[in-house]
């Protein structure tokens, strides 16, 4: 892969192929052949298409991080209902993987003669290319004017220049011993909605179940927004019926979220008034759009990138638009941003010819080609575009829809949430925000809005995602003193672990990052000669072991089975042979899952040394022996991997200041590489740069009002006030209690979010699966002239997630207490505020014990009332 799975996709991944390798075995290894079906769901901005490429490449060529065999036989079919959707999907698969390429990613096409697919390819169809009038499934031209034709000829005809029509290759396909068919049901939910009668089924129905004359697909994969539109989907087109189901993969969206490659705030803007503001607020997103090109050219060029981001205006249309109001708007951007021209424009209307708006001519183009038609930075749109199309660079939004439609709107912006790095840009919010401007809608629909874009939307990946109405932009609040902000940058944060994480090749990606970055530009041979060292080293400790090992690997443990004709019963014989090239080369694979394959290659070349480069020779054969015989020493990956860890830890100590200069995508490498570790490490907090907060909340009538403001946020507008938007009332009177004490010296509302500039506490769930959470409230005051942090962390007692992240907070607590004045967890209960100092050894032991509820803890005498006397 060219990628690095984010943790939730290699988790997702994981999954996809257990759920293969079962349907494999179901069908091919069971009596009679089972098929099978699953789905894969997944919120816009996942990445599903960089899932899929991680999957179906260990499929056809198997992965050592996975430990998967490949499927020598494995042909896939991905099959959506949108040509172009199947094209962008081609070239993203191409993108996320090098093994990939034209002649393996076939596009299925008339004429297409071939008996059977072929292994190791995927191939794309639609549903136009499986009706009665493709050329891929007819023989001969429907006769016009009622001309009589042939009985059966339509069935029995192959298609003109074809020995066989679609069907029967995909049947050939599925027949064949030494191949099995797996389908890709892109947009699962899409295809299956055409109504017909049962004797009658759906092209996907028929795809799926097959026919009396055709088998029926071994696998389905379906993938999908949600894992409920897939199943109703499967059962509306009844083709679940004789098919076993498996255990569907859902990706959790906060990860989603957490990940950055989907954007945190939502910015609406809204008339404060009533009448006409449409020619006024469409001056804005000009302005918001021109704004946004120079900060991502700034941002481009602090950091040495080499493209910068050329971000997209998006202006939806009703259904049936005025051409004139579109041109109208049109004229308004280009009179705030006078440097666009009409190659700017573009428009992906349903009509796909050229539209006249105004005294604007302007063309279509496929929504597909949008992203990289980086030109086009104006483009008018009716719905969600299409399905599958996303647009990263899209920041900007006006809808021209009325309030009633606030569905579209959010379809819309659904395709627009993807961050255009893949990755969030550290500490501003402001690039990695979305604006949508609403013309037509009033105050109070806006805050219909708001709640579904922060509510359970299957299209808006994430809960926590935050939606704003009048926002500002917050910068650095000069009344905070710079002690606070070195404090802020020394406290601990946690990284989350990584699945199947190794200590060596930890070490080895370490070692690349900084030579490549040029701070220890001969840290990879460093770093192979402190692990060859440590091998040697071992070897000799563990003599007895390595020596039992090599000689299993020699090793070749036969078993004969005889039996006599006209006798009853058998005879068995065990007996060994010595390992040829190839059965070591099958056990030098432990030593590249448990080393790495670059760190077991050297070690290799460090035992045969120059003189036993040859292949053939009996001393490059030896060395692969011994290090695959090591890797099986468990005494010896134990000790190796400690090496390892602690070498590690001390390159990251040495260049923790260097790293800090690095631009962000750097920097973001490290703290990936920091994450690659079975438990939690301290990673590494930097100060926000610029935040989005709205300066309006809702009231309990449902109507708009200013919110409440609180000084000394670390982040404040140019009055040094921050809004306590989103806080229920007691988080407020906590704020609000705390800035007021003598000794206040600044406070922060931590982001719920992995970054920079949130300080992250690693638990596990009751499942054992890693999270972070993210406690509210930082407080900074100044005790005798020395500057301290305290964590407050409001969280109702009632919530599920209340007793796994008290218990998280506990176990910081135990090992980070003394880097804080306090660590509390707070909640409102019985009328009153009660606390769990977490400092209190008695109160963590207690917590950590899990003997009572959330509630029962914050009713008892552990629980102390939360001072609120100044």
């Amino acid at each position: 892969m060219k990628f690095t799975l984010k943790d939730y996709q290699a988790d997702a991944v994981a999954e996809v192929l257990g759920n293969l390798s079962s349907a494999r075995t179901l069908y091919q290894k069971s009596e009679a052949p089972v098929p099978s079906s699953f789905s894969l769901a997944a919120t816009t901005g996942a990445g599903k298409t960089v899932m899929a490429a991680a999957a179906i490449e260990a499929l056809f060529w198997g992965n050592e991080a996975f430990d998967f065999d490949p499927d020598p036989g494995a042909v896939v079919v991905w099959f959506s209902d949108d040509p172009a959707l199947n094209e962008q999907t081609r070239n993203r698969l191409m993108d996320a993987s090098e093994k990939f390429t034209h002649a393996n990613l076939v596009r299925i096409e008339p004429p297409f003669a071939k008996p059977r697919l072929e292994p190791g390819k995927v191939y794309f169809l639609n549903t136009q290319k499986l009706t009665k009038s493709s050329k891929l499934t007819r023989g001969h031209v429907e006769p016009v004017n009622g001309a009589q034709q042939i009985t059966g000829l339509q069935e029995m005809a192959t298609p003109d220049l074809q020995g066989w029509t679609i069907w029967e290759t995909l049947a050939n396909t599925i027949e064949d011993p030494n191949l099995t068919l797996y389908l890709v049901l892109d947009e699962a939910h899409r295809g299956f909605n055409t109504k017909t009668n049962s004797d009658k089924p759906t092209i996907v129905r028929k795809l799926v179940n097959g026919t009396k004359v055709r088998p029926a697909i071994p696998v389905v994969w379906g993938i999908s927004a949600t894992i409920t539109h897939f199943d109703d989907a499967m059962k509306q087109a009844e083709v679940t019926r004789n098919r076993q189901a498996l255990k569907p993969v859902q990706v959790d969206a906060s990860r989603v979220q957490e990940s950055g490659l989907v954007k945190d705030t939502l910015v609406l803007d809204i008339p404060d008034e009533a009448g006409n503001f449409d020619s006024v607020l469409v001056r804005r997103a000009a302005r918001k759009l021109k704004e946004s090109t120079e900060r991502w050219a700034a941002y481009t060029q602090s950091q040495g990138l080499h493209e910068t981001v050329k971000p997209l205006l998006v202006l939806q249309t009703p259904n049936t638009p005025n051409p004139d109001d579109v041109g109208l708007a049109l004229d308004t951007i280009f009179e705030e941003y006078p440097s666009l021209t009409a190659a700017s424009v573009r428009h992906v209307l349903g009509d796909h010819s050229t539209q006249r708006f105004g005294a604007w001519e302007v063309d279509w183009i496929e929504p597909q080609r949008v992203q990289d038609e980086d030109r086009v930075r104006i483009l008018v749109a009716k719905d969600a575009i299409s399905t599958g199309w996303d647009c990263p660079r899209a920041e900007v939004l006006v809808s021209f829809r009325p309030a009633k439609d606030n569905t579209h709107i959010t379809q819309l912006l659904g395709r627009m949430v993807r961050s255009p790095l893949a990755r969030r840009v550290p500490g501003d919010e402001r690039l990695n925000a979305v604006d949508c401007i609403l013309p037509f809608f009033d105050r109070t629909t806006a805050v219909k809005v708001v709640r579904y874009l922060t509510g359970d939307l299957e299209s808006m990946p994430g809960t926590e995602k935050k939606a704003v109405i009048d926002g500002k932009e917050l910068f650095q609040n000069p009344n905070v003193p710079k002690a606070v902000w070195d404090l802020w940058e020394q406290l601990p944060t946690q990284t989350l672990p990584q699945r199947g994480a190794k200590p060596v090749k930890r070490l080895v990606a370490l070692a690349q990052a900084l030579s490549a970055d040029g701070l220890r530009p001969r840290a990879l041979k460093e770093g192979e000669d402190e692990v060859h060292a440590s091998l040697d080293a071992f070897a000799i400790k563990y003599a007895k072991q390595l020596d039992a090992a090599v000689q299993e690997v020699w090793d070749v443990h036969v078993k004969e089975i005889a039996g006599r004709y006209g006798k009853t019963g058998l005879s068995y014989n065990e007996f060994v042979e010595r390992a040829d090239d190839r059965a070591i080369r099958t056990g030098f694979q432990a030593a590249k899952k448990a080393f790495g394959a670059d760190i077991a290659q050297s070690y290799v070349n460090h035992l045969a040394g120059p003189d036993d480069s040859d292949s053939d020779d009996d001393g490059l054969r030896e060395a692969y022996v011994r290090a695959a015989a090591l890797a099986t020493v468990q005494e010896v990956r134990e000790k190796v991997d400690a090496d390892a860890l602690e070498l590690t830890t001390k390159w990251f100590a040495e260049h923790r200041v260097a790293i800090k200069g690095l631009p962000d995508v750097r920097q973001q490498e490290y703290e990936d590489i920091r994450a690659l570790a079975t438990e939690p490490q301290i990673g590494s907090l930097r100060p926000p740069r610029t935040r989005i907060e709205g300066f309006t909340i809702e009231q309990g009538d449902g109507q708009l009002a200013a919110a409440p403001l609180a000084p000394l946020h670390l982040m404040s507008d140019e009055d040094g006030q921050f809004p306590l938007t989103g806080l229920n009332e007691w988080e407020r009177t906590v704020v609000m209690t705390e800035v007021k004490r003598p000794d206040s010296r600044g406070w922060y509302r931590n982001p719920s979010r992995a970054a920079f500039d949130s300080l992250g506490i690693a638990y596990r769930d009751k499942a054992g699966n890693w999270h972070s959470m993210h406690p509210d409230f930082i407080f900074f005051n100044e005790i005798d002239g020395k500057f301290v942090a305290s964590i407050v962390d409001p969280h109702g007692h009632h919530l599920t997630d209340a007793e796994v992240k008290l218990r998280a907070l506990a176990q910081f607590a135990a090992k980070f207490g003394d880097r804080f004045h306090r660590i509390e967890a707070l909640t409102e209960i019985g009328g009153a505020m009660r606390i769990l100092d977490m400092k209190n050894e008695d109160v963590r032991e207690t917590v950590l014990a899990g003997i009572s509820s959330p509630s029962e803890y914050y009713l008892s005498n552990i629980a102390v009332d939360y001072d609120r006397d100044v």
